[in-house]
């Protein structure tokens, strides 16, 4: 059992520090946001994370992925969701009176926003449901215990991606002065703009 729970946190270890669009979100939120938005981000992901290992423990999440149509309409519109988001900061990177605007009067991105993109954001995601449905199960045995076994290693990797993903919010943050010069933060809002719909976009082609 502890071989496979430490196998379990290597496997999640190298998911979690693969940036993805959760990652991008939070660097995005962070910089709009500062460490509570951040922070939020990170929540927000941890959150949609449970929602996804609880509903595999449950069985609702094989029902998904079997379900072709359902599977489509989750992964659209969380693909159009990154879009949006991508498409919103490139606006603002190719406008540079609106970011000079910001420099002098910065509008902060509230945390109770951070955290519902961070949520919406994982839950448009339906490679997690993918990923747990054939993760978990493979750690637990088979019996009356495997409801709390896969609710359990489920909220492990919660928390582990929260840790991680707060880390960049705390890094970010605490380079923020440099970070929202208006030239920097054009690059910055470029860049994360373009990544956002470039995930958006790629998600959308994947296939199972």
């Amino acid at each position: 059992m502890t071989e496979s729970f430490l196998a379990f946190l290597g496997i999640s270890v190298l998911v979690i520090v693969t940036p993805g669009p959760d990652t991008a979100m939070t660097i995005r939120n962070a910089l709009l946001g500062g460490r509570a938005g951040g922070i939020a981000t990170a929540l927000g992901v941890a959150l949609g994370q449970a929602i996804w290992a609880l509903a595999t423990s449950a069985g609702m999440v094989a029902l998904l992925v079997a379900s072709e149509p359902v599977f489509e309409a989750v992964k659209l519109a969380g693909a159009a969701y990154l879009v949006y988001l991508g498409g919103h900061a490139l606006i603002g990177a190719l406008r540079p009176g609106r970011i000079a605007e910001a420099a002098i009067a910065p509008r902060r991105l509230r945390p109770a926003s951070a955290f519902r993109q961070g949520v919406i954001s994982d839950l448009g995601n339906p490679k997690m449901a993918v990923f747990f449905s054939s993760l978990l199960p493979q750690f637990v045995p088979a019996g009356d215990a495997m409801f709390e076994g896969l609710v359990v290693l489920g909220l492990v990797f919660c928390v582990m991606t929260f840790a991680w993903l707060a880390v960049y919010a705390v890094v970010v943050a605490r380079a923020g002065d440099v970070l929202r010069r208006p030239r920097v933060r054009r690059a910055i809002e470029g860049v994360t703009g373009a990544v956002l719909i470039a995930l958006g976009l790629r998600l959308t082609a994947e296939q199972r």
